[in-house]
């Protein structure tokens, strides 16, 4: 990012300094799709709410749907598309898909990993399914890139700080540009604003710093102990119940605590948790995604979503584990 700002100009002027930017920014480009596999473009946006924006309005497709357990981003960028039943493991019913996609040509949003739960959905399945519809699979990406190789899709969205780049910049991937109607403006015509070079080299030695390994599997390896624990204090630990849980995103319930008092508890503490999704978490409203799950709302209701970055450290779990178990023993 300092290289960025030093060489920084707008990277759409003709004069000197512009076209170093330009060729500084194109650089980038190219890195962030052989950092992630992705042989279709890249259009650089400020992050993942953008990108829904961009690929949900603007993409040349049918009817909107979308899981009833996507990020509010993708629920409000699409507010009238029809929402896709999951089942009680938190994966997508592909039946009710197979009955959806008869439309024409319908986009499909479906996230890759849940931000709230970390269950991981069967892309491959849903993306078999929508092609053979003809319709085009958005997948939202955020909680995956830079973790877990991109799933076969049409276009996918990235966010640069969930794997330890800098926020208000990520990507929309598209397979071609031709699936969105441009708007004008930067990024070929696909998006209005100045683009943002320092955060633009920021991702991009983000992604390639990650190397295929996000976080060594003994830092979270206490969490093992820590779900034994859950279950014989009564509590829930939610990757019980899910079709594909991963490693970065847990969710579990206190048994006499509520999901408010333990993010209090928790902040008091020095440990930053969420109830819900991050971004929404501050409303204090029980999660729309548990209860898409079919979650008992009791269990909904104490129940916390706990994430770990690049930067997490094995005495960090360690330290939240025995205090999640001395507020469960209160």
């Amino acid at each position: 990012m300092a290289e960025g700002f030093a060489r920084w100009a707008n990277p759409s002027s003709p004069h000197a300094e512009g076209r170093k930017a330009k060729a500084a920014l194109e650089d980038a480009r190219e890195r962030i799709k052989a950092a992630l596999g992705w042989e279709g473009e890249v259009i650089l946006t400020s992050g993942a709410s953008e990108s829904a924006e961009l690929a949900l309005t603007r993409a040349k497709a049918g009817a909107r749907l979308v899981s009833a357990v996507e990020h509010d981003a993708i629920l409000k960028a699409a507010p009238d598309a029809e929402r896709l039943p999951v089942r009680p493991d938190g994966a997508l019913d592909l039946d009710s898909l197979r009955e959806a996609v008869r439309r024409e040509r319908p986009l499909v949003a479906v996230q890759h990993v849940n931000s709230e739960t970390g269950n991981r959905q069967d892309l491959a399945a849903i993306g078999a399914i929508v092609h053979e519809a003809g319709g085009m699979l958005l997948a939202d990406c955020s909680q995956s890139a830079g973790k877990f190789a991109l799933p076969a899709c049409d276009m996918a969205i990235v966010s640069a700080h969930k794997f330890g780049g800098p926020i208000g910049v990520g990507a929309l991937l598209v397979r071609d540009y031709a699936m969105l109607e441009p708007s004008g403006g930067h990024e070929r015509g696909y998006r209005r604003g100045t683009e943002n070079l320092p955060g633009a080299l920021g991702m991009t030695a983000a992604l390639e710093a990650c190397g295929g390994l996000y976080l060594a599997p003994e830092v979270l390896a206490p969490l093992d102990a820590l779900a034994g624990e859950c279950r014989a204090l009564g509590g829930t630990w939610l990757a019980d119940r899910l079709a594909d849980p991963t490693p970065f995103i847990r969710a579990l319930a206190m048994p006499q605590m509520s999901g408010s008092a333990q993010v209090m508890r928790f902040d008091m503490a020095g440990f930053a948790v969420s109830q819900g999704s991050a971004c929404s978490s501050g409303t204090m409203k029980t999660s729309h995604v548990l209860e898409a799950m079919g979650l008992d709302p009791k269990i909904a209701a104490n129940t916390i979503r706990v994430s770990f970055g690049w930067s997490t450290t094995r005495e960090e779990v360690e330290r939240f584990c025995e205090h999640w178990q001395e507020l469960a023993r209160t």
